[in-house]
């Protein structure tokens, strides 16, 4: 094996994991303890010092379990209303995740919104998930890690998350409304023309799919470019690892989480560093809410998963390098998948003018590929000023495009 091989650097990333743990276990401890200290001394710049290096140290490390969504409660016209996450169906890929209002409103369109399989967890959708729950019932697709699921269970490929939207909305039954962010509106539109095709008495009665890579030749994006400067074997060469063997998935190749984030954070390091630097600072001024905000990000931010090697491949040929669906070459269980059979699924598409991940066009191409829906079935709204986190998260997307969402699900609810 080469010393470059990214399976050693997987093992190598583990042991320094391993070692800088303790570090930042007892600066976790630490920082609470200090800041309740600043209670009895509260002029102490020693103290606010210590507990804001704890608080930079306790964060400096990856987890790769989900956060929680912690979402307790909506407001909705009626009213504050209290939220219960439940787990209400599951793969040993995903487990399907409902939130359900309490009191619940009879007769809300039931909306599926379709998370990336891209290294965040699908709480990067919170945001998302709060805002949709004030006018309806709302499933999020909650992706496992692969890293800790058996080798025994399979591969996750392209076929295999369509297979899961195929399965969850035959699951969830007729009057569902699929909502997809990104990434996934790929396989969203694919996994609707292959029940549109198959006369599947469950189409989704809408989808919308948001800032999502339909056609790549649109615009090019440095995301883009980056993706066809290379062939396909040199990503499997160098960023295609080995689950380590302490985790259930042992040997199942993947695109670890440590590699995906050190690509995300290079792209604007000096950013990231100040950030740091700026949470740092408000700990030691006192400005504690300035500081959790930063410290919250990321929480989030650092929380990863590995992808399934062969999806993560398939997605990068396929969809960032050949284009299969929009040049109509791509295929479902060896199949073709052809959106112009899509005629009763409403579509609506959102971008963002500032995307540099997803940029203007690439996600409107969806109504050129749904060539037989009808016309008065199909809506666009581009957002202005807003990038890529901006069309699903954010005071934009919930005062100038959650309302044209909501209007376009109910309108085709009955």
């Amino acid at each position: 094996m080469s010393p470059n091989s990214p399976a050693l650097h997987y093992q190598a990333y583990q042991a320094l994991a391993d070692l800088t743990t303790p570090a930042r276990t007892v600066a976790r401890a630490l920082a609470p303890w200090l800041h309740h200290s600043l209670f009895w001394y509260p002029h102490s710049r020693m103290l606010r010092k210590a507990a804001a290096a704890c608080e930079v140290i306790a964060l400096s490390g990856l987890t790769h379990h989900r956060p929680p969504f912690g979402i307790d409660a909506v407001d909705t016209d009626q009213g504050r209303c209290r939220v219960v996450e439940e787990a209400v169906f599951a793969t040993p890929f995903c487990t399907l995740q409902r939130f359900r209002r309490e009191p619940a409103i009879e007769g809300q369109p039931k909306v599926l919104l379709v998370a990336p399989v891209s290294g965040h967890f699908a709480t990067l959708l919170r945001g998302t998930v709060q805002t949709l729950l004030q006018d309806h019932d709302v499933y999020v697709t909650d992706w496992h890690n692969v890293r800790d699921i058996p080798l025994s269970e399979g591969a996750f490929d392209l076929n295999t998350f369509i297979e899961h939207i195929i399965r969850f909305v035959d699951w969830l039954g007729p009057h569902t409304h699929l909502v997809a962010v990104c990434q996934p509106t790929v396989p969203t539109l694919a996994a609707v023309a292959v029940m549109a095709e198959e006369g599947h008495p469950h189409q989704p009665r809408s989808m919308t799919l948001m800032a999502g890579p339909i056609d790549c030749r649109i615009n090019p994006t440095e995301v883009n470019n980056m993706a066809t400067s290379k062939p396909i074997e040199w990503f499997e060469r160098n960023l295609i690892g080995v689950v380590p063997l302490r985790y259930k998935g042992a040997f199942r190749r993947v695109y670890p989480g440590f590699l995906q984030i050190s690509a995300f954070m290079s792209m604007n390091l000096d950013r990231h560093k100040e950030s740091f630097h700026r949470m740092y600072g408000h700990f030691v001024e006192g400005d504690t809410l300035k500081a959790h905000g930063i410290k919250e990000f990321y929480d989030e931010y650092l929380a990863m998963m590995d992808l399934p090697a062969e999806f993560y491949l398939q997605t990068v040929r396929s969809v960032f390098q050949e284009y299969l669906l929009p040049r109509g070459q791509m295929t479902y269980r060896g199949r073709p998948v052809r959106p112009e059979f899509i005629r009763r699924t409403a579509l609506f598409t959102v971008e963002g003018e500032r995307d540099d991940i997803c940029s203007i066009g690439q996600t409107l191409a969806a109504h050129d590929l749904c060539s037989k829906l009808a016309p008065y079935r199909k809506q666009h709204h581009l957002q202005a000023g807003v990038g890529h986190y901006g069309v699903f998260n954010g005071k934009r997307w919930d005062r100038q495009i959650y309302p044209r969402i909501r209007d376009f699900i109910h309108a085709f609810d009955e």
